[in-house]
């Protein structure tokens, strides 16, 4: 998407950029490569750093070349074998024997997504600690409980900020899921791993093909999977985990839209430098972190059912179309992610939030609030008598607010990002 266009996408930096997708795809066809070798396969003549030719690869040029054969791997694999030719000669030889360019296409956006969900799932901790943190301190502090936009029983700002964390914490553990599962692709021209059994035959080493392929895996850090060409399952379970994280912030963000109304005020974005104004309204401090964040969660379900629409119409051995409709989808919904990610970890580090406010609210509508208690006193007769205080209807509050909060602290955070 362009950068002017998504305000806020520089906080994504280079994840998953041009550049990005060919370092990825020369790191695998470098492993893929020194997999040749390691198994006798290929000489160890043919031994070479793929990642030096990255400097040398113009990605605006690589995207024109793309066109002819309908995807940058096919360019990027002649440039590198004319380049290599006359100081690598076996490399340029070996290089991409016994792969298809949708194995290395699809495995280089994995890494880039991969990486990209794990500075995502970093944002998150911090979502994660400064959620924890409001509850804790606002656990008693009383406000008017809404519902179907009406109020309804009063609850604590603490219980809120609680149930946003349950949504993180929810949207964390799927994405953790979805990351550890994306596989390496490796299943040469059909999906058959005809070329890399028929390499191993050829050398005489000895060995079969899906060996070759788990050595391959193993290299790149990542799952071996039987060949996905038409069975996408591993994108688009990603592709649900990212928009369920969205949906979570966007919860979030549409909370905080609604209670920073001037009528209500009761949060505010924290301030930040010419941030929320307005080109004719002197006045306005717009909440514009909540605004993006809610850009996000109404454009991510959107690129995913995109790529649930590729899914369903792929075919015959590897996808006429489809395949190719998944690459953008999955890029803008995976920045996008990282973007909103960020923001709303800046939103939450910095929310302020006017118990006062809250506090007089409760005070001014209490006989509406507690409806629903003199209802059950008429109900169930005999002591004790209620004696109507705001601050005593309110449940199991504490407890829920105990139980999500020790479930955010006792999480693992190393399978989540947050390696410290």
């Amino acid at each position: 998407m362009p950068a002017l266009l998504w305000p806020g996408d520089d906080r994504a930096g280079d994840h998953l950029g041009d550049s990005q997708v060919v370092a990825a795809m020369l790191r695998v066809e470098s492993a893929w490569l020194a997999t040749l070798i390691d198994a006798g396969i290929a000489p160890a003549a043919a031994a070479a750093d793929l990642g030096e030719q990255a400097g040398a690869v113009d990605p605006e040029a690589l995207a024109v070349a793309a066109e002819a054969g309908g995807n940058p791997v096919i360019p990027l694999v002649r440039q590198l074998r004319e380049r290599l030719a006359g100081t690598h000669p076996e490399t340029a030889r070996w290089l991409h024997r016994g792969l298809t360019s949708q194995d290395v296409l699809d495995t280089a956006l994995v890494l880039g997504v991969r990486e990209t969900t794990d500075a995502m799932l970093a944002r998150m901790n911090a979502q994660v600690d400064s959620l924890a943190e409001l509850a804790e301190r606002h656990r008693a502090d009383v406000a008017a409980g809404r519902t179907l936009t009406q109020h309804a029983v009063p609850v604590t700002f603490g219980l809120t900020a609680a149930r946003w964390l349950y949504g993180v914490l929810e949207a964390r553990d799927d994405l953790c899921d979805a990351r550890d599962r994306l596989p390496v692709q490796i299943g040469g021209a059909a999906g058959t791993l005809a070329a890399p059994a028929e390499l191993l035959r050829r050398s005489g080493v000895g060995g079969d093909a899906l060996a070759l392929a788990r050595a391959a895996a193993e290299r790149l850090d990542l799952p071996w999977a039987p060949p996905w060409h038409t069975v996408r399952a591993p994108l688009t379970r990603l592709a649900d985990a990212l928009t369920r994280a969205v949906d979570a912030w966007g919860q979030i963000a549409a909370d905080v839209l609604v209670r920073a109304r001037p009528e209500i005020a009761e949060l505010a974005e924290p301030a930040g430098s010419g941030r929320g104004g307005s080109s004719t309204m002197p006045q306005k401090a717009n909440p514009i972190l909540s605004i993006l964040v809610r850009r996000a969660a109404l454009t991510a379900p959107g690129l995913a059912a995109q790529l649930h629409l590729a899914a369903a119409d792929a075919v015959d051995e590897r996808p006429d179309g489809a395949w190719h409709t998944e690459w953008m989808p999955l890029v803008q919904l995976a920045r996008l992610g990282l973007t909103a990610a960020d923001q709303t970890a800046e939103l939450l580090a910095g929310l302020h939030v006017d118990t006062g406010r809250m506090a007089r609210l409760v005070q001014a509508t209490a006989s509406g609030l507690l409806a629903e208690q003199r209802s059950l006193t008429a109900l169930v007769e005999g002591p004790p008598e209620p004696d109507f205080d705001p601050a005593h209807y309110l449940g199991g509050t504490d407890a829920l607010i105990d139980d999500i909060v020790r479930r955010a602290r006792t999480a693992d955070r190393t399978r989540s990002g947050g390696r410290r």
